[in-house]
């Protein structure tokens, strides 16, 4: 595939990241894939992506942009077999130093690539306690709603939402360790892992209550562990959106649902 890249004319520069940066890639990784592109050829090659990807290699299945992680740059693509996700990002040379980690440079023109790095250190972002906080009780309020109406797959896609977007990121921030959503806590944080057995849930009203009350417990304490205070009494939103939970078995036993 190197040998490809290499061919492919406006495309200066070859890294990969990921699994491969953190020394932890196995027989299930993908390939995070960084291709440097000259600015002037950008827009060309980013229209010619599904070609370029079957350029690079024969074996070229299908794939599909990564819009849908806010990344449109992207090109999330299928090889095999022997079956390999790969994802390959084309990046502007002008926009290269703006990045998560710095991957492993495999080929560059006239150190282009090393050069765009220099600009910049890698940047990840951090979960924002503060950010979670303001959301975190509407979001409750808003599951504990599907639940009562009978919506329970939306409770439990609310309930999954929660952990990846809540509950693992301050496990992470309070552990000082950087991750993406709930990806390896099973290994990094095992306890938290246990923890968050109970958010998940079952298929029914009262499976979804008892896991969402869990979610609630585990993000104040996991609250207080990421940002080292105790914020004493609690908000008003708080107290309300607690309060609103806790009826939740006498309403949906009214409705003979509980």
């Amino acid at each position: 595939m190197l040998a490809a890249v290499v061919g492919v004319d406006g495309v200066v520069g070859l890294a990969v990241g990921g699994s491969f940066v953190a020394g932890e890639i196995d027989e299930f990784s993908d390939l995070d894939l960084v291709l440097a592109v000259e600015p002037g050829a950008w827009p060309e090659i980013l229209d010619r992506r599904q070609a370029i990807a079957a350029e690079l290699d024969p074996s070229f299945l299908a794939g599909f942009t990564g819009e849908h992680v806010g990344e449109p740059r992207l090109l999330v693509c299928l090889y095999g077999p022997p079956l390999l996700h790969v994802d390959l990002k084309f990046v502007s040379l002008d926009d290269a130093h703006e990045r998560i980690e710095d991957p492993v440079i495999l080929w560059e023109v006239d150190g282009c690539l090393s050069a765009a790095f220099a600009r910049a250190a890698p940047c990840r972002p951090a979960a924002d306690p503060d950010w979670i906080e303001a959301r975190f009780w509407i979001w409750a309020h808003y599951f504990a709603d599907k639940i009562e109406r009978g919506e329970i797959f939306e409770a439990l896609d609310g309930l999954t939402f929660l952990r990846a977007v809540a509950l693992a990121p301050l496990a992470f921030l309070g552990a000082g360790v950087e991750a993406t959503g709930v990806r390896r806590i099973e290994d990094r944080l095992p306890a938290v892992a246990t923890d968050l057995e109970r958010t998940v849930g079952g298929v029914n009203a009262a499976a979804c209550v008892a896991a969402l009350e869990s979610a609630i417990e585990l993000y104040t304490d996991l609250r207080e562990a990421a940002t080292g205070r105790s914020d004493g009494e609690a908000s008003s939103v708080e107290r309300e959106v607690r309060a609103y939970v806790e009826g939740l078995p006498v309403r949906l036993g009214t409705h003979g649902v509980y």
